[in-house]
């Protein structure tokens, strides 16, 4: 590919390949501060190639390419570069990680006890892990967990946050600017930016953490709290993992394991001053 970039994410490194310059300037601003891959080998590669050769030029669309690919995947336009990078990466991850229960959730840590949050897009569990690791948590992951079946700890996966619409404001208001990336305007899901994590997060990407508290959030409810079952638990995470089937026996073993070993409470909240009261309140009886 005529531009690329490389990084490392906690225990990943990626290789990413473009057409164009744009999207490759757009990752090396947005993870200033972060590694390369251990001798420069990547372990899962992504390009973004034009969708037609002609669209190199002529109304510029990307098509998002790599190790592992779904062929019906949208092109995306050239102005939404670095979200198609961002896809781009998630996908690797989806369908070529083995080594870890990928869960799709939000992850923080104090003490070297995790913190995990699960729950569908617009739950709020990005702003509410983002707003988190900038008041004394050390930001673990957004978009994936990475649980080792091996040993049950969380390895840290902490990319940018992708905030969304009215979450941007709320970040922007308390955080320099230098740490987000581009406002990407008419998306699927609205507006997105996405956030840089703390340089502790990012310095510390190699310490896991031993799993402690799951939370199932959702933002714009009446305040409530509700315990989940290690049942229930279960199968909510089964949905919410990408390799839970591929792994087989050692997947059904540690997520097992997680759902029985840790309480899950329901978290129902109206806004983001309450979510953080009623993190702190359960986070301070949860066992140690």
């Amino acid at each position: 590919m005529r531009h690329g970039f490389a990084v490392r994410v906690g225990p990943v490194g990626f290789r990413i390949g473009s057409e164009w310059q744009a999207p490759v300037a757009a990752l090396a601003r947005l993870y200033e501060g972060y590694p390369a891959p251990p001798d420069g080998v990547a372990d899962f590669t992504v390009r973004l190639e034009a969708a037609r050769p002609w669209r190199r030029w002529a109304r510029p669309a990307i098509t998002i390419r790599g190790d592992f690919t779904l062929p019906d995947t949208a092109p995306l336009p050239l102005a939404q570069g670095l979200l198609a990078a961002e896809m781009g990466m998630n996908l690797q991850m989806a369908l070529g990680a083995r080594r870890w229960l990928l869960l799709h959730a939000s992850c923080v840590e104090r003490d070297g006890r995790a913190l995990l949050m699960s729950g569908h897009s617009g739950a709020g569990k990005s702003t509410l892990s983002a707003l988190l690791g900038e008041r004394g948590w050390r930001l673990l992951g957004d978009e994936f967990a990475l649980l080792d079946p091996a040993t049950g700890l969380v390895h840290p996966f902490p990319r940018p946050v992708s905030l969304k619409n009215e979450s941007i404001a709320v970040m922007a208001a308390d955080i320099s600017h230098e740490r987000f990336g581009p406002l990407i305007a008419g998306t699927p899901k609205g507006d997105i930016r996405h956030l840089r994590p703390a340089a502790d997060a990012i310095a510390r990407m190699a310490e896991p953490a031993r799993p402690a508290l799951l939370l199932f959030p959702q933002f714009g409810q009446t305040e409530d709290l509700r315990p989940v079952g290690p049942v229930e638990s279960f199968v909510r995470l089964t949905q919410a993992s990408t390799n839970y089937v591929a792994l087989g026996e050692t997947g059904y073993a540690a997520l097992t394991a997680l759902a029985q070993g840790i309480p899950a409470i329901g978290v129902d909240y109206p806004d983001t001053a309450s979510a953080l009261r009623l993190v702190e309140a359960l986070w301070a009886e949860a066992p140690r």
